[in-house]
């Protein structure tokens, strides 16, 4: 089931299931639920997995599988995929039988037919679904209402009710609760105001580069809204964003039916401006944007490729972390997409990437933001009421005197082609009760997303993982720390470890 709300209740399956089970003489010996889960991909499907680990294992004290329908095995863009994963049951021996259908699933020509039909339109329910609810969102965009995403430095989200009243400010990690209520931006606390208007006037007046903004930050004490030191990065972010002109834009980014995320070009851009109110006059803003679209101009291939050679001279290696926090060069994306990789790039100015030096900038950054982490789980348990104990010698955290957790770290490497890849590595000489796992973004600057993983997942080998890694793991964002956050404040260790 995708939500709370619609006919495909785990409830009103489970009903079915169990009525068809009773006329059958069928005696229900386990039940395998996913809540509140997509059907686009199996991914997050970990019941789904699960079932399907059992069965092929032979462990399955069970040999029949009860289905509510066609569509349960899930709505894929692949109509072959529903029925592959129903044909690995199969083939290991089990019946399988839908509970709400009209038909047997006895193998019949009538059934292949209608089960075929009925997988096809299945993922075209999805297709139709996710137009209409891109159009919905489009349109609360041209009202002026925000979609998700944390507000950012020197903004907040207000919540607003069916009448356009403000009722409260969401914090970071709170979402609405009432379909009727919209969420807009508002500036934020008037230091962090005074502080991105002072980064748009040292840019423009003082002529100071994103570093040497971010350094004189850094000095003064300011952090991020992340709580975390400026970097080039994260000043050039602000300088480049509509929001801090109040004007609305979305659809930047596209990650429609569980595909791979694309970068959408400007007219793909749904847009409302004037929106919210500005916190940079929209002149102030327009002059930045023509700096750094001067600056960007002006690098054919031939320049680019000269500059980065000459920070490989000046560093003896490269990486898109030395990249992006140098002054007047490209960006490390800049480099991927004029060609074709980063690691293709490099090897056009001479640079074959060794490990010993590309990692030896990141892995100073990696550890510091590691201890940031463990730091940030600490004080979100203790915020909920809970007792942290950290090892300062292992970093191992028990939590409420019941089970242990262990915070990892996983670098993002890019491979030839051009795809991700991380490498998780479990502390296994410590055995915690559970790992979150943290992969790092393409710069290996701030976390792309987490996981959490039970003890029974870990292994003595790293666990490698792709951008889609399918059958594997399922992928939590960072709202569901709080879930482990609420798990740390009142449950048991006994009550964790099957989790």
């Amino acid at each position: 089931m995708s939500t709370e709300h619609q006919q495909y209740s785990t409830q009103n399956q489970a009903q079915t299931i169990r009525e068809y089970a009773e006329r059958r003489g069928i005696r229900i010996v386990k039940t395998y639920s996913d809540d509140a889960k997509s059907g686009l991909i199996i991914g997050g499907r970990m019941a789904l997995q699960q079932m399907i680990a059992d069965v092929e294992s032979g462990v399955a004290d069970f040999s029949v599988i009860l289905v509510y329908d066609v569509t349960r095995w899930g709505r894929f863009q692949d109509t072959d995929e529903s029925a592959y994963y129903e044909y690995r049951c199969r083939k290991a021996g089990m019946q399988v039988a839908y509970c709400a259908e009209q038909f047997e699933n006895d193998g019949s020509p009538t059934s292949t037919i209608v089960k075929s039909v009925k997988r096809a339109m299945a993922g075209e329910y999805s297709r139709e679904l996710s137009v209409k609810v891109f159009a919905g969102q489009c349109r609360l965009i041209e009202l002026g209402y925000r979609q998700g995403g944390p507000a950012g430095f020197g903004l907040r989200r207000a919540l607003l009710n069916e009448r356009g009243e403000v009722k409260t400010e969401l914090k970071r990690g709170e979402h609405k609760s009432l379909q009727t209520d919209r969420v807009v931006l508002v500036p934020g606390p008037d230091d962090e105001v005074r502080t991105v208007r002072w980064i748009y006037s040292q840019f423009l007046k003082k002529g100071l580069s994103e570093t040497e903004i971010a350094t004189e930050l850094n000095a003064r004490g300011i952090l991020t809204d992340l709580g975390r030191a400026w970097t080039r990065a994260t000043v050039h972010q602000i300088l480049t964003n509509e929001k801090y002109i109040g004007n609305n834009v979305y659809n930047r980014r596209s990650f429609k039916l569980k595909r791979k995320r694309v970068a959408n070009g400007p007219e793909m851009w749904i847009r409302s401006d004037g929106a919210f109110d500005a916190i940079v006059e929209p002149k102030q803003f327009q002059k930045a944007q023509a700096i750094i679209a001067a600056r960007n101009r002006r690098f054919s291939d031939e320049v680019m490729l000269e500059r980065l050679a000459r920070l490989f001279q000046r560093h003896g290696y490269i990486s898109g972390l030395v990249i992006d926090e140098a002054d007047g060069m490209p960006s490390s994306g800049a480099y991927a997409h004029r060609f074709g990789s980063l690691l293709r790039a490099y090897s056009l100015v001479g640079f074959t990437p060794d490990r010993d030096y590309r990692y030896i900038e990141a892995n100073r950054l990696l550890r510091q933001f590691h201890g940031d982490e463990i730091e940030r789980v600490i004080h979100e348990i203790t915020l909920l009421g809970g007792a942290v104990i950290r090892n300062p010698a292992t970093d191992l955290l028990t939590i409420n005197g019941e089970f242990t957790a262990s915070v990892v770290v996983a670098r993002c490497r890019e491979t030839s082609s051009g795809g991700l890849r991380w490498k998780i590595r479990f502390d296994t000489g410590l055995a915690p009760d559970i790992t979150i796992a943290i992969r790092m973004n393409r710069t290996n600057t701030d976390a792309l997303d987490y996981y959490l993983l039970p003890q029974f997942e870990m292994r003595s080998k790293p666990l490698g993982l792709a951008e889609e890694n399918g059958l594997m793991l399922d992928a939590f964002r960072f709202e569901t720390l709080n879930f482990f956050f609420d798990m740390a404040r009142r449950v048991s260790v006994s009550e964790v470890t099957p989790w």
